[in-house]
């Protein structure tokens, strides 16, 4: 089936510089790639069960107006399932948040989504393992 998309030019750059480095001849087969490993980590992530420590990374853009304020608000409503958090000024734009979480994992799952719908939210990433809690 054929699609078509618009892409920010910089994202599309940075695309095309990935498929010449790992050796890509088409840049359809580099988006059927990616949107596999889009699917493997979202079905991994919906698959998890029960108590689960971990982290979630998310990159944003400070400028980005309320991005900021709404990241602490859901932090506030999701307080009972986070641990720690630190922020880390990674550029003049962008900021890199370590959210520490630990508890049941419908409700970390909750969290990092809707963290991801957040407009000015670049990247958002949950690294987890079973919390050893019995």
């Amino acid at each position: 089936m054929r699609i078509s998309m618009s892409l920010p030019k910089k994202l599309l750059n940075e695309f095309d510089e990935v498929l010449k480095d790992r050796g890509y001849q088409s840049r359809s087969k580099g988006i059927r790639d990616a949107l596999k490993d889009y699917i493997v980590r979202y079905q991994w992530m919906k698959e998890m069960e029960g108590d689960r420590i971990g982290i979630i990374a998310v990159i944003y853009d400070h400028h980005y107006t309320g991005v900021m304020e709404d990241l602490t608000d859901i932090q506030h409503d999701f307080r009972e399932y986070i641990n720690a958090v630190m922020h880390v000024h990674m550029t003049e734009k962008y900021c890199l948040e370590v959210i520490v979480v630990k508890g049941d994992v419908k409700y970390i799952r909750g969290l990092t989504e809707k963290i991801m719908r957040l407009k000015g939210v670049e990247h958002v990433k949950l690294t987890s393992t079973a919390s050893g809690q019995k």
